[in-house]
């Protein structure tokens, strides 16, 4: 379909800030707790449904979550549409409702929002909302084939989810089993990913690397990938997701966690990690972020949480940072503002995401302007 793998390319944030951002629009899901990102935003879409998180907060969340997650949606809605469209996918015309009293109580501005309803399995909308190229100076829409990261949960409906929405962009669904939260591009041409994800034998097993590339480097029109052999957080379902390890903020700067506590159980694998990303930075002249690990968040059943700083999600006038509550927040903040350039970084908690084992850009998806 994208034969000129050299004429394609990733529609990011990242890479085209200053041609795309101006016509991005983001998407975000919320239900079980999902959301789609932005990468092109001058429009954001938010699509969640706030009435279902009640029934959905996931399997194993308790049911007084909901107030915090009610809440940590609407912060980023109130983060979101003073300069950007949103769009918002709301499982039935109930909690399509529920979102407009919400909201109203708030007092926010719903001129940029667009609530659409139609039904999905989760939140996580980073994961199978489409992925926007752009071919010979047309935008196109890649869907990839979701399978609940290896088929640990279900995603019947969010697999059929871009399929069942309105777009004015041509949409390709793809065979190929592809997550957007385990790739991330600077726009020039390079893919930051991890092995231990795309190369897991519960994705694409008939593949070799070989194959893989060839494919992404084809359908994705990207020119090197750059595999990370190291680093993956506790509590992390998606097998190693890049956008909870590192993360491009602009083509020449990669923000990634860091560990500094020898006794830590990430310690060993993220120092190996480190070790990768300086190599990268020596061979193509980048600078590297260090974002501090969050202190060490638990879940009532004693088990660690993925809190991770890397998970921010760009937008065209800010940069959303998910917070934890704790003492490391502000030197994640301070981080990041010193390489955002005119962005403001902007925190939002994000606590309650992880209890469902995901964060900020998880739930999010940005689009490109004429999307929608």
């Amino acid at each position: 379909m994208l034969e000129d793998a050299h004429d394609v390319r990733v529609v990011e944030l990242l890479h085209q800030r200053d041609l795309l951002l101006e016509r991005a629009h983001a998407l975000v899901l919320l239900a079980r707790l999902h959301v789609v990102q932005p990468d092109l935003l001058h429009r954001e879409q938010l699509a969640r449904d706030l009435v279902e998180a009640h029934e959905h907060l996931a399997e194993g969340a308790a049911a007084d979550h909901l107030a915090d997650a009610e809440h940590c949606y609407l912060d980023l809605l109130t983060a979101l549409l003073d300069h950007q469209q949103v769009r918002l996918v709301c499982r039935d015309a109930a909690s399509e409702q529920r979102i407009r009293a919400l909201a109203a109580e708030r007092s926010l501005d719903t001129t940029r929002l667009e609530l659409i309803i139609a039904d999905y399995n989760d939140t996580w909308a980073r994961d199978f909302g489409p992925i926007a190229v752009e071919d010979d100076g047309s935008v196109e829409l890649m869907d990839y084939t979701f399978t609940g990261w290896g088929g640990k949960f279900d995603a019947d409906q969010d697999n059929t989810l871009n399929r069942r929405l309105p777009w004015q962009l041509p949409l390709h669904s793809q065979s190929l089993v592809l997550e957007g939260g385990a790739i991330d591009t600077d726009g020039q041409g390079n893919l930051l990913t991890t092995r231990h994800c795309l190369r897991n034998p519960n994705r694409n097993p008939d593949l070799s690397e070989e194959e893989l590339t060839t494919l992404l480097k084809k359908q994705l029109g990207v020119t090197d990938i750059w595999w990370l052999d190291h680093g993956e957080l506790e509590g992390d379902d998606t097998d190693a997701h890049v956008d909870t390890l590192a993360r491009f903020v602009d083509a020449r700067t990669i923000a990634y966690v860091q560990c500094r506590d020898h006794d830590d159980n990430h310690y060993t694998s993220l120092a190996a990690m480190e070790q990768e990303l300086q190599q990268l930075a020596d061979q193509h002249n980048l600078t590297l972020v260090p974002l501090p690990l969050p202190t060490a968040q638990y879940n009532r059943e004693g088990e660690r949480l993925p809190a991770t700083y890397a998970n921010f999600l760009i937008t065209n006038e800010k940069i959303l940072l998910p917070v934890y509550g704790c003492d490391t927040d502000q030197h994640a903040i301070d981080a990041l503002q010193a390489v955002a350039g005119n962005r403001i970084v902007t925190p939002v908690n994000c606590r309650v995401l992880i209890e469902q084992h995901g964060s900020l850009h998880c739930v999010t998806m940005q689009l490109p302007r004429g999307a929608v």
